[in-house]
């Protein structure tokens, strides 16, 4: 079985984390790992003083933690005996994940769910959402205990 696991730095996704660890896997079961990095834009850049190169910077270090985050889930799921491996890609972490299960021939994605709605849903978007209604194959959202969105 191929498992994608989406993580990034939130208490949902270390819930998610912990559903996979919890979890009894088949034999050869492989669960890779993804962290998402979400490209920079520079809203504002002055004239005297470019922002390409504090941009960069920035850049290299939300890469670093994106890194630290899936080497500490990937260490996690390791010391429970599963097998993993572990990415971290850039772009819109809704098409990066489907793009991954598609490629990677993921059975399962799993996800863990913010539990935005209204306004604030429509306006970041879900990630949970747009995966369930895009990806090549099943997927489960986990909640935070006794969460209720």
């Amino acid at each position: 079985m191929r498992i994608l696991l989406g993580i990034d730095d939130s208490p949902h996704s270390h819930a998610a984390l912990e559903w996979v660890r919890k979890s009894a896997w088949p034999p050869g079961t492989t669960v890779l790992v993804l962290s998402v990095a979400r490209p920079m834009v520079s809203a504002y850049a002055e004239v005297y003083a470019p922002a390409a190169p504090y941009l960069d910077e920035a850049w290299k270090d939300q890469l670093r933690f994106h890194e630290e985050i899936t080497a500490n889930a990937e260490r996690e799921l390791r010391a429970a005996g599963v097998e993993t491996v572990a990415k971290v890609m850039q772009g819109d972490p809704r098409a990066v994940l489907v793009d991954a299960a598609r490629s990677e021939h993921a059975d399962l994605i799993i996800v863990g769910s913010h539990g935005r709605t209204g306004l604030a849903k429509l306006v970041m978007g879900s990630v949970a959402s747009y995966v369930v209604a895009h990806a090549p194959c099943s997927v489960l959202v986990v909640k935070l205990p006794g969460h209720r969105g």
